[in-house]
């Protein structure tokens, strides 16, 4: 029997999972590119919920998505189904963490990735919430050039794109992890998700911290400490002040730096 076969996508699907597999074909035809969402599960503080990483990534991801479809004639982006799951042993001492192994996370992401480049994709872009799998992805980007010399991987941070917007908010010197920026980020997506009123700052200045914490805040060289050593919410900053103004401003800047780059990919 001769398999059917289709000439254009559906103009509104934007996810990976919601294609068909006559419309995979299609897009492989037409070079599109995937975006990857991955993100964590793991405490962030008494107020935002474990999976602020990968509510960023998947917001992130379907806004890049639909801002590639509205400059083109029909869909050339699309969102595979997201890695919710992290590398977070730096927050397992805190209630709700699941973190995977570092060579599990490198594991699942380049089985991903070698697997749709083998069926013919050559664009992936990572979009990942939480900062603790760069290193992983550095570990499996380079992996896939060795497996898959053809595929352009590349892979980004969601709130260290927003170099301007984070620069203007109300920070204390100490600052990060379920602070201001990811709070106001994800009272910006859904502010129904955040627990107001149980918003608390966590380290604020450097000589509130141990010695061994206070070194692990320089940039090179580079020391790590779990997150409880910090303060025991495991918060880095005072989200109290953030708002969805400033999460609106700073989401707009992350898509379009991501927009942007995900025009050049598509170029290639």
């Amino acid at each position: 029997m001769t398999r059917q076969s289709v000439a254009e996508i559906r103009p509104q699907v934007r996810k990976y999972g919601e294609l068909t597999s006559l419309e995979v074909e299609v897009a492989k035809a037409n070079d599109a590119l995937l975006i990857l969402p991955v993100g964590a599960c793991e405490q962030h503080g008494d107020g935002l919920p474990l999976s602020t990483d990968s509510i960023r990534a998947d917001h992130v991801a379907m806004a890049v998505a639909e801002e590639l479809a509205g400059s083109t004639e029909s869909p050339n982006a699309f969102v595979l189904p997201s890695i919710d799951y992290g590398v977070s042993p730096h927050h397992g001492n805190l209630p709700g963490t699941i973190s995977l192994d570092p060579r599990t996370f490198v594991d699942i992401v380049t089985t991903v990735a070698g697997q749709l480049c083998d069926s013919g994709f050559t664009r992936i872009l990572v979009v990942t919430g939480h900062g603790g799998n760069i290193a992983a992805l550095g570990v499996a980007q380079q992996v896939l050039l060795s497996s898959h010399p053809d595929l352009a991987f590349a892979y980004s941070p969601v709130s260290g794109l927003a170099t301007e917007t984070t620069a203007q908010l109300p920070r204390t010197e100490v600052s990060g992890h379920s602070g201001e920026s990811e709070t106001s980020q994800m009272l910006a997506i859904d502010d129904s998700l955040v627990d107001s009123s149980r918003l608390t700052a966590g380290a604020t200045a450097l000589d509130e911290l141990s010695p061994r914490a206070r070194l692990t805040r320089t940039k090179s060289p580079s020391s790590a400490v779990t997150f409880d050593r910090y303060a025991d919410n495991g918060v880095l900053g005072d989200p109290r002040t953030a708002t969805v103004t400033a999460g609106e401003d700073i989401l707009g800047e992350i898509i379009a730096k991501l927009v942007s780059y995900s025009k050049e990919m598509l170029r290639l």
